[in-house]
């Protein structure tokens, strides 16, 4: 195998985008409506089989309850890994979005070695080197066709360091996925698809 496909999926609408919270840690599950697009695109990739031989997934609810869905419809063997967990984005986890403008305003700059917010949380340094043990993992676990579900943030990490960006951002619907091919034969990443999502078409 000189080529590795990968899929990197962003889990479905959850409960915690019905309560405008933010989200980042905040353990939250699927809302009803994340459940039924995860079923419509593993009825979609059932019917267009991707090849899937093996997957990972976040360790937060969300992604994991998406990952069941679609896995266990295409029979695909799942790995969960805190390293695809979202960013922590510190004590903004599940809070109220106007409740952070005013006990946690962000600031103007943030440098890249900076907590997540002046009260805590990951660094985008951080982010980055999980970003690249979360890769070197995928990488070395084999296979030619690995779906990746996690989520909208870190899924942007993710494509940044394969694609040696730091700033560059690429948007993610909910159960929409990018895919990247990569070449085992040298550093060459081909995106092949950014923001799909045909089973909601």
């Amino acid at each position: 195998m000189t080529t590795l496909h990968l899929t990197i999926l962003r889990h479905g609408r959850s409960r915690a985008d019905d309560e405008n919270v933010h989200e980042g840690r905040y353990d939250s599950p699927l809302s009803a409506e994340g459940e039924a697009q995860a079923a419509a695109l593993a009825a979609y990739w059932t019917a267009n089989p991707p090849g899937f031989d093996r997957a990972y997934c976040s360790t937060l609810q969300r992604a994991q309850e998406t990952a069941r869905i679609v896995t266990d419809a295409l029979a695909v063997p799942m790995t969960p890994s805190d390293l695809l967990r979202e960013w922590d984005n510190g004590p903004l986890a599940g809070m109220k979005r106007n409740e952070a403008l005013e006990k946690c305003p962000m600031p103007a700059f943030r440098h890249d070695l900076d907590a997540f917010t002046p009260h805590g949380g990951e660094s985008q340094a951080a982010i980055r080197a999980r970003a690249l043990h979360a890769l070197e993992l995928i990488w070395q676990g084999g296979g030619e066709r690995v779906l990746v579900v996690t989520h909208g943030g870190f899924g942007n990490s993710l494509l940044r360091e394969l694609l040696g960006m730091q700033h560059g951002w690429f948007p993610f619907g909910d159960t929409a996925f990018a895919t990247v091919r990569l070449s085992r034969l040298s550093h060459t990443a081909y995106v092949t698809g950014v923001n799909l999502a045909p089973h909601l078409a």
